[in-house]
């Protein structure tokens, strides 16, 4: 059986820095710990059934003990009632239990998805857990609507033809999205176009294999014209543009070749995973698929169908973007490469990049490379910071480059680097 979250939002709350919210809890856990402890002072030194003389307590033994076992009864309940009040507030401000069912506007299948449901044996022997709930990210709470439009459909009929409502609840954070109970619309006789492994790796990819719904462009001919991003300019051409060449033939001192690379992790690089959101068609895992190695490229349909066309060519793609954990076990990857978006994909906030480098961290393997791959830094302060955080985390640096390189007449800095993960115990 698959984990199954119990607390709305359990494990996708967007965290942040100390708020109003979260000072206003701290003080008042603080106030109500020296409360009951004042109540307990009181109890025991202004109470005159309790102060008592040592021939009194020879004289009513029996009604001493019970006005203070009541005493220490009442002290205990106190506590309960404001652990419990404090563990409300706590779930209020943090957002869990937020939904609120009883709107008119909400869809039958998310009520009935956010629904708690009783364990059919009852109550666990080993968590002391009677329900479940369903997990879905608490941020969705924000954008009910268009979460209510995502889940109103009719149960086991076809799915609305609304990829792009899903991901525009993604990049609003509400990740991870309910499952839904209909059959999402399928590309008709796309196997007919679909080329064998290896030959796919770099055949033109047809434009029937896409459900080009929700896109301006309706063709990757259409796509090809535009630049999407930094690591996105004619990537949809496997033929004629640049994408056949990079990562084997370098335009910049901040080109890292792959073979380079590879020889760096000593003939231990098997598996690895390519971070990014709709940075790239695939092509990082095209070449390491030449080499025997498997990569995984995450990726969302920004402006194109990314997924589609990397699946098409033989290759995982991974719809996710990079607010959720990874769905990776720790220590599980040989090599992972960051691509020039990043940092701007996180945001601005270093905090948000943190996040993403430990959990970069965590599915990294000890002696696995960590490749920056012009990661764009802006400018000079911005590199400091990122260099500051990259070197908190104890890499050994095998290759690091700075460079700067000319965009709309302006000057950016980008970093290149190999990094190896230490061994920590």
């Amino acid at each position: 059986m698959g984990s199954v979250s119990l607390k709305i939002g359990d494990g996708t709350a967007r965290f942040k820095t100390s708020t109003m919210c979260s000072s206003a809890l701290n003080i008042l856990m603080i106030l109500s710990v020296i409360t009951t402890n004042l109540f307990a002072l009181y109890a025991f030194t202004s109470s005159p059934n309790l102060i008592q003389t040592e021939e009194q307590l020879h004289r009513q033994p029996h009604r001493s003990f019970s006005l203070i076992s009541e005493q220490v009864s009442l002290i205990l309940r106190e506590i309960d009632k404001s652990q419990k009040k404090l563990a409300q507030i706590e779930k209020q401000l943090l957002g869990y239990e937020s939904f609120d069912l009883s709107k008119p506007n909400i869809a039958k299948e998310l009520k009935l998805f956010l629904t708690s449901h009783k364990l059919p044996l009852g109550r666990d022997s080993k968590t002391g857990l009677t329900e479940m709930v369903s997990s879905v990210g608490h941020s969705c709470e924000k954008s009910s609507d268009l979460l209510s439009r995502y889940m109103n459909y009719n149960v086991f009929g076809n799915c609305q033809d609304d990829s792009s409502l899903a991901q525009k609840l993604i990049l609003k954070g509400c990740e991870p999205l309910p499952r839904r109970r209909c059959f999402a619309k399928s590309v008709s006789s796309k196997v007919k176009f679909l080329h064998p492994f290896p030959v796919s790796l770099w055949k033109p990819v047809s434009n029937k294999t896409v459900n080009w719904n929700g896109y301006s462009c309706k063709s990757f001919d259409c796509l090809n014209g535009r630049k999407l991003n930094r690591d996105c300019f004619h990537c949809f051409d496997l033929v004629n543009g640049y994408e056949n060449q990079r990562f084997v033939k370098s335009r910049s001192k901040n080109d890292f070749l792959v073979d380079e690379v590879l020889q760096l992790g000593k003939d231990g690089i098997r598996i690895g995973f390519d971070i990014g959101i709709g940075s790239g068609s695939g092509s990082f895992a095209a070449v390491m698929a030449e080499r025997n190695v498997t990569v995984i490229t995450s990726t969302l349909n920004v402006d194109a169908p990314f997924n589609e066309f990397i699946a098409a060519r033989g290759l995982f793609p991974l719809y996710l973007s990079l607010d959720h954990r990874f769905p990776f076990y720790d220590n599980v990857f040989d090599l992972i490469r960051a691509s020039s978006n990043i940092a701007e994909d996180v945001g601005e906030k270093q905090e948000k990049f943190e996040f993403l480098m430990f959990d970069i961290d965590r599915i990294l393997r000890a002696g696995g490379l960590f490749w920056l791959d012009n990661l764009y830094c802006g400018n000079e302060e911005k590199k400091v910071g990122l260099t500051r955080l990259i070197e908190r985390f104890g890499y050994r640096k095998l290759k690091w480059v700075v460079g700067e390189k000319i965009e709309s007449g302006k000057s950016h800095v980008f970093l290149s680097a190999v990094l190896q993960k230490p061994v920590r115990v």
